[in-house]
């Protein structure tokens, strides 16, 4: 992979930009794609993302166009489009890389797909990996010591072209084959780390806290055994780890909302002027819905999309403690 052609990550948000810039750092050539072409062109002349990522100082080999075309070229494609808007962007593509390689965490509202059926459905000819893990953005940009679950369909020859190309000193890739497991783990964690940051917001303690992720975490693998995940895949780093990580820091965007509802806010009030994305309040109602046709216990989930929906979330949190009494086992 190393002879064909840049790497390109497809989306300039905090992710995008601290994964380019990671990928950059051993002065690998990076093309990054923004909707916005007067970012990039920000970018290229700053060698900055004062709107996503603004205290990362950006290498000097990537190169930022706003001309998705241009993307064709790159040898494999790094996917980090806000997950409700992956399929619109991507259809706009003219041809894909051989790899896809999808950073982004959520279930497609209108229509209940995973990432990677959506990416699947665009670039048929394309082998599709998921990069998942415990990640934020400004650690990663910075080169702090990161490790990461790569599940790819096209199991270990895709791994072999993929792990050198990513992989950097403290940018640590884990294979995986189950690509179901981490997209799953990624969804999920996203709504359960809205409810953990109502619990912050509400004052309720660290008890609280480890009890939901806790509880959390048993619906996760509910889910995920049902729809062909791997157990061992959810006890990862892309599940527990991630998991762990976005419930307990308000610089996980997911925990923030939670947090700012959990405080008295509205869902409209904490949303405005926002420029990120908190992907759990689009997965919510599908991953109720999904887990209500086929029959999973998720009540944790259930309760972050009554939340959503305007219920005051200190009678959310009675409602839980007063459901009967059970073994921890069961559903």
């Amino acid at each position: 992979m190393s002879d064909g052609g840049p790497i390109g990550v497809l989306g300039a948000g905090a992710w995008g930009t601290a994964l380019a810039n990671m990928l950059a750092s051993d002065g690998r050539d990076v093309r990054l794609w923004a909707r916005s072409a007067d970012l990039a062109e920000t970018i290229n002349r700053e060698r900055r993302n004062e709107h996503y990522l603004p205290d990362a100082e950006l290498h000097e080999t990537i190169t930022a166009t706003g001309d998705i075309a241009a993307m064709s070229e790159c040898c494999a494609l790094l996917v980090v489009t806000p997950a409700q808007h992956m399929g619109s962007v991507l259809t706009q593509m003219p041809s894909f890389p051989r790899d896809l390689v999808l950073c982004s965490k959520g279930i497609e509202a209108a229509t209940g797909r995973m990432m990677n059926e959506v990416a699947r459905a665009a670039a048929p000819d394309s082998a599709i990996a998921v990069l998942s893990g415990p990640t934020f953005a400004h650690e990663v940009a910075a080169g702090l010591p990161t490790a990461i679950t790569l599940a790819c369909s096209g199991g270990e020859e895709q791994w072999d072209r993929l792990a050198p190309a990513i992989a950097r000193s403290t940018f640590r890739p884990y294979y995986s084959d189950d690509v179901i497991g981490a997209e799953v783990a990624g969804a999920v964690k996203n709504v359960l780390a809205i409810a953990c940051g109502v619990v912050n917001g509400l004052a309720l303690g660290q008890n609280a806290r480890a009890s939901l992720i806790a509880r959390g975490y048993a619906e996760m693998l509910r889910f995920g055994e049902a729809v062909g995940a791997s157990r061992e895949t959810l006890a990862g780093l892309c599940g527990m780890g991630d998991l762990v990580l976005t419930c307990t820091s308000t610089a996980s965007r997911n925990f923030a909302l939670g947090k700012a509802l959990g405080e008295g806010q509205s869902l409209g009030e904490v949303m405005h002027g926002r420029r990120t994305v908190a992907e759990g309040a689009h997965t919510a109602p599908i991953l109720a819905q999904l887990a209500q046709e086929k029959g999973i216990s998720m009540p944790i989930v259930r309760a972050v999309v009554a939340l959503l929906g305007g219920k005051e979330p200190r009678d959310i949190v009675a409602q839980l403690l007063a459901r009967p009494l059970t073994s921890e086992a069961a559903l």
